[in-house]
């Protein structure tokens, strides 16, 4: 039976988990991120993984990274997307409306936007052309309800849901799996731990929780697809 293979983009911080949970479970991984430093942890961390050193915002290097891969282990059968928004050291979220300048949009709509729909673009065609696959889109609660100070952010989310869903009923046709999943909650990383010091544990999800969602998506049969599913801590007050 032959190895499946994981291509996850944003390999930094949670893509990077995500790659250690499906190596452990057996499958190959290429990892793409902006950063030597990051690509090479991932080498350092995942025996026989594939570093791609690889910007989003390029198409030339997205064709690169699915090539790559594809030439490497012989097929993408799961695509991750867990890139993040460049804020260009503004708080996350983009401010309330009330107080936010002109350029408050940017990291979200003119960037990280684009970015996520060049990526759905190549991996569409390219999961396509092989017959199959899974692909992956996390966001966050922003996609299903505007918050306080995080308009900017909520309007990229929610386009962001909109072009996964439009995707999925696309691509089921031609026996691709289009999902998002949805982590609404704070997850805990190195990147978080001063955020999330001093708070329970319920108050946040795991990137191991993350991660083991993403195998149960990649793992589902044809005639019951999930198209959406959405991560909630049992600390969290807002369960829709």
């Amino acid at each position: 039976m032959a190895v499946p293979t994981l291509l996850v983009f944003g390999a930094r911080n949670l893509g990077r988990a995500i790659a250690r949970h499906l190596a452990a479970e057996g499958w190959d991984v290429a990892a793409a991120a902006r950063s030597e430093e990051s690509v090479r942890r991932v080498e350092a961390e995942i025996a026989g993984a594939l570093g791609l050193v690889a910007d989003a915002g390029s198409e030339a290097d997205v064709e690169r990274a699915f090539a790559a891969a594809h030439e490497r282990f012989g097929s993408v059968d799961l695509v991750v997307v867990a890139i993040s928004p460049d804020t260009r050291g503004r708080s996350f979220g983009g401010g309330t409306v009330l107080e936010s300048d002109a350029q408050a949009l940017a990291p979200y709509a003119e960037e990280l936007l684009p970015n996520l729909f060049r990526i759905l673009r190549v991996g569409s065609r390219v999961l396509a052309e092989q017959g199959g696959g899974t692909y992956v889109q996390i966001t966050g609660g922003s996609a299903r309800r505007g918050m306080p100070g995080r308009g900017a952010w909520a309007a990229a989310a929610f386009a962001t849901r909109a072009l996964t869903q439009s995707a999925a009923a696309e691509l089921r046709e031609k026996g691709v799996h289009v999902a998002l999943l949805i982590v609404d909650a704070t997850i805990d990383s190195e990147k978080t731990q001063g955020f999330l010091a001093g708070k329970a544990a319920d108050a946040s999800a795991g990137e191991d929780d993350v991660a083991r969602a993403v195998a149960y998506l990649a793992g589902q049969s044809p005639r019951a697809w999930t198209h959406e599913l959405q991560l909630t801590p049992a600390g969290d007050r807002w369960v829709p």
